[in-house]
C-alpha cells in the first residue's frame, strides 16, 4: 500500500494512485446518458484499494472503489469551484472528492463517521496542496451539505 497521509489522527492508504478522470458525452448517446454524464462527470478509471486508519478510535477500515465509480466531483454549486480552486484538471481535488464522495455513499463502511469522512476529505486536499482557507471552505461546505441531505447516523 501507498501511505498516502499519515499524521497522529488519521491514515490514509491506496494500492496504487488513484485514477479518476473526467467524463465527456458523445453525440452518439442518449439524452439520459448525457444526463447522468453532468450529473456526474467523474469516474474511477481502476479498481482503488483503500486503507483508512482512524488512531483516534484505534480502528482501520479497508474497501474498494469499483472501476467506473461515478461521482459528482464535490456537491457544491459548480459556480463555485472556481472561486475555491476547484477544477478539471485539478486530479488532487478529483482525488479527495472521489473518496469522500464514495464514503458518503457507504457510510456503514466507516461505521457511519462523519467525522472520519470529514477528515479524510481535509488531509487528502491537504496532500493535493489546497491551501489552510480553501481547505476551511471547502471542508465547511461539504460537511455542512453532508449534515442536510447525507443522513449521516441513520442506518
Amino acid at each position: 500500500m501507498i501511505e498516502w497521509y499519515k499524521d497522529d489522527n488519521i491514515g490514509i492508504y491506496f494500492d496504487d494512485t488513484p485514477h479518476p478522470c473526467v467524463r465527456y458525452p458523445l453525440p452518439s448517446m442518449t439524452d439520459k446518458e448525457k444526463e447522468m454524464i453532468r450529473k456526474y462527470p467523474f469516474v474511477n478509471r481502476k479498481d482503488l484499494r483503500v486503507q483508512l486508519e482512524d488512531c483516534e478510535r484505534e480502528k482501520t477500515y479497508k474497501f474498494t472503489i469499483p472501476k467506473g465509480y461515478c461521482y459528482d466531483g464535490m456537491t457544491i454549486p459548480r459556480f463555485a469551484w472556481t472561486l475555491i480552486g476547484v477544477s478539471k484538471e485539478n486530479n488532487c481535488g478529483l482525488i479527495a472528492a472521489l473518496i469522500h464522495d464514495y464514503l458518503c455513499e457507504h457510510k456503514d463502511i466507516i461505521d457511519n463517521n462523519k467525522s472520519l469522512s470529514t477528515n479524510v476529505f481535509n488531509a487528502l486536499l491537504k496532500t493535493g496542496g489546497f491551501n489552510s482557507f480553501r481547505r476551511f471552505v471547502m471542508k465547511n461546505s461539504v460537511a455542512c451539505f453532508q449534515t442536510l441531505f447525507c443522513k449521516w447516523g441513520k442506518k
